[in-house]
Order: C-alpha cells, then sequence, then structure tokens
C-alpha cells in the first residue's frame, strides 16, 4: 500500500472546504466533455489571489469538523490496506465520498482508478495525482486516483486510459519524515532517479566440488559479473552524474559440496537522466552476458518491463516548480520552503511530467512528539495527522492559483490586442 495514501482524500475533501472560503460562487451548467463537471454549483470568479486568500485556505483547512472528517477518512483507508491493482475498497470509498459532494467521475481507469472533475468544464485543465470536492474555480481540475504506485506501473496505464486528456499541468505531493511537520521541500530539474529492476540467469554445468574440472562454474561467471557490474559506476560514469548499480539477489545451489547447474542474480540500477538510465540497462546486459561467455556460460538477461515498468526520472518543471514554490511560501512561510537535494528514490508520478509540464514535491510531517520518525516504507511508520490540512491546502491552492493566473494571462493578452 502506497505511503501517501492519506493524500487521497485531500481531493474530497476540496468541495467541503470551498464552502467555508470568501470566495464568488457562480452557477456552472454540465459540460459534455469527457469529465463532466460537478452539477452542485461549484464555480469561481475572476480575483486577486494573494497571501492573504491563503492564509484563508489554510485557516479553512484547519478548522476542527474539517480535520475530524479527514483522519476519519484516512483511518478508514487504512483499516483496510490493498495492493498494486486490488484498491476495490478503497476505490470504492473514494467513489462514495464524491457521489456525496454530487461530482461525477469516470471509473474504472487503470482497473481501479477514478477520475474526476470540478469546476466550469472548459480550458484551461490542470491536474491533481494522488495514488489511490468541489472546490469554486474558473477552469477545471482533474482528480487523478491513481492506483498501483508502487512497481505497478498506475501513471503509465492511467495515461494510457485517457487520466491526462485535456491536462495541461500537473502536479503531486508524498509525505517525508525527513522533514518537520509544516515544512515543504523540492526542487527545479531532476528530483528523483529513473528505476529500473533485472533478473539474469547464468547457466553452467553442474558437478561435484572435488572435481571442478568436469564442471562448468555459474557461480564464479555471476560473481565476475557482479564485480564487473560496480566499474560501470566507477569507471564509466561520469562523477558529477549520479548513477546506482545495486546486485540485490544471489540464488545458486543449496549444498556446499556441489556445483549448481545455474545462478540468478538480480537488483536494480537508476540514473537522473533517460540518456544515462538506458546507457546502464545496455551495459549491464552487455556484462553479464560478456562475462558468462569468458566463463564458458550461456546467460539470459530479463530487465523485467511487463512486472516493473521502468520509471523515468522525475524531473520539476521549472516553472511549475516556481508556482508551487511560492504557494507553498504564501502558506507556511518562505523560511519552511527547503530546496532538497535529488533522491536516488523514484516516482511513477514522472510518467506524468514527461507529458506534461509538472512539479512534485514533498510534505514534512517527522514529529517525534507523535512517534511520526520513520522513513515511508517501514513497518514502523505513522503519520502525523496534523499535516492533513496542510496537505489538502497545498493542493486547493495550487490548483486556485495556477488556474487564475492562467485567466489573469488571457485577459491581460486580449487587453494588449
Amino acid at each position: 500500500m502506497a505511503a501517501c495514501w492519506w493524500i487521497a482524500i485531500a481531493f474530497i475533501w476540496v468541495g467541503s472546504v470551498a464552502w467555508g472560503l470568501n470566495l464568488d460562487l457562480l452557477d456552472c451548467e454540465n459540460s459534455d466533455d469527457a469529465y463532466p463537471s460537478a452539477t452542485n454549483g461549484f464555480g469561481i470568479s475572476y480575483q486577486e489571489d494573494d497571501e492573504g486568500s491563503m492564509q484563508e485556505i489554510l485557516r479553512a483547512a484547519k478548522r476542527l469538523e474539517v480535520f475530524n472528517w479527514l483522519t476519519g477518512i484516512r483511518r478508514r483507508i487504512h483499516e483496510n490496506p490493498e495492493l498494486a491493482y486490488q484498491e476495490f475498497e478503497t476505490s470504492a470509498l473514494i467513489r462514495s465520498e464524491l457521489d456525496q459532494l454530487g461530482i461525477k467521475y469516470r471509473w474504472p481507469l487503470a482497473e481501479t482508478g477514478v477520475v474526476a472533475s470540478i469546476g466550469s468544464g472548459g480550458r484551461p485543465f490542470v491536474g491533481i495525482r494522488a495514488d489511490m470536492d468541489a472546490l469554486p474555480i474558473q477552469g477545471t481540475v482533474v482528480l487523478i486516483f491513481q492506483p498501483a504506485e508502487e512497481r505497478g506501473g498506475g501513471a503509465k496505464r492511467m495515461i494510457e486510459d485517457g487520466a491526462l486528456e485535456n491536462v495541461e499541468a500537473i502536479f503531486g505531493i508524498h509525505v517525508s519524515s525527513y522533514y518537520p511537520t509544516g515544512v515543504i521541500a523540492s526542487k527545479a530539474g531532476p528530483l528523483l532517479a529513473g528505476c529500473g529492476f533485472f533478473k539474469a540467469v547464468i547457466t553452467g554445468k553442474g558437478g561435484h566440488s572435488g572435481i571442478p574440472q568436469h564442471a562448468i562454474d555459474p557461480i564464479l561467471a555471476a560473481s565476475a559479473s557482479i564485480v564487473s557490474l560496480q566499474q560501470l559506476i566507477s569507471r564509466e560514469a561520469n562523477p558529477l552524474d549520479s548513477q546506482v548499480v545495486t546486485v540485490a539477489t544471489f540464488n545458486g545451489g543449496d549444498a556446499f559440496n556441489v556445483i549448481p547447474d545455474s545462478v540468478t542474480i538480480g537488483g536494480t540500477f537508476r540514473a537522473f537522466s533517460n540518456e544515462s538510465f538506458y546507457r546502464l540497462k545496455q551495459r549491464i546486459d552487455e556484462i553479464i552476458v560478456g562475462q558468462s561467455l569468458v566463463h564458458r556460460c550461456t546467460s539470459s538477461v530479463d530487465f523485467l518491463e511487463k512486472e516493473y515498468p521502468f520509471n523515468p526520472p522525475t524531473v520539476n518543471d521549472i516553472n511549475m516548480y516556481d508556482h508551487m514554490r511560492k504557494v507553498a511560501a504564501d502558506l507556511v512561510g518562505a523560511d519552511n520552503v527547503k530546496v532538497m537535494s535529488p533522491r536516488m528514490g523514484a516516482e511513477d508520478f514522472s510518467f506524468y511530467s514527461e507529458n506534461i509540464p509538472g512539479a512534485f514535491f514533498f510534505l514534512g510531517m517527522k514529529n517525534e512528539t507523535s512517534g511520526s520518525t520513520h522513513a515511508a516504507h517501514s513497518p514502523l511508520f505513522t503519520i502525523d495527522e496534523n499535516v492533513l490540512p496542510l496537505g489538502a491546502a497545498m493542493h486547493v491552492a495550487i490548483a486556485q492559483r495556477y488556474l487564475n493566473d492562467i485567466v489573469k494571462s488571457k485577459v491581460g493578452h486580449s487587453l494588449s490586442q
């Protein structure tokens, strides 16, 4: 189950928090668009967007009744964790909440995915994605509820099923135990590495360990391959271009005195550019095949792309990053917006940002008092629920300001003509 499940409820919350804001509400008609608008009359007229309105959003998000509702939904989700493409109950819960808000949606995409929309149903469009609601705005917010973020290629399949139709920009969020609650961190450009997996079977000829001359030892070939793979980084990669090759599994034989017929090794490779990533892929294959031949073995290398599609590097568009950073500064103050170093972790949000401009950021939730100090994939992971209102407010404010800026730029362009 994805570590940031909780963020899915932020989108549902958008509709209820909107009633608490001092915004101009308009009637909006249904559209024949592929993502129909909500029917409960959410809309927003053009208005100036300043720090005051950002703080108003944050105050609304922190109301006790909204906080209690958010935590209740999150706990219901966590009572029933579900694996990739098995998020049936979570998807049903999301759809139920959307139904109660009167928000129409498309389902299923990628088996359990949900795509909902709010607003006028007309251009411009902006997407907000969560791995597994009605904001009054001018334009349309596309709510992308995505399954299978954990090595399932969910984002890729959502795109193939049309989740980004008409969407011009996209934003995503992930909680982080590296930063205190209330801190927001990201950077422009490469943020997270591209990631791929490999498994190689090296086949020789089994035999008794006391007469190795009658065998062809695949363990020796596999060992040579592993040592040579490490030299990819130390001798072939640019030291200023961070890359990683890790062999994490080695399986062959189950007797101390028998040379096995074959050995299976497997691991992962990561890089911050597609060029470096695919060069690593090519060289991993060449090295394992070559070392196997040197040691009189045969080999096959499988990059497991069907089971675990390659995640491209996650690269933040400079304009979308600047947009996110300004919104974050208005909500939490510039001192609490941090520029982070790139990380070798991978995220399938990268499939979205490969297709359209996007920005991905981390929301700090480290809180020793609540025990929220463990990394996302730790069995001891727990969330500081005080971060939920800020996460929800960030999504609302990012979408609202993005669409208002689009409207403002179009108005300014028409006035200049």
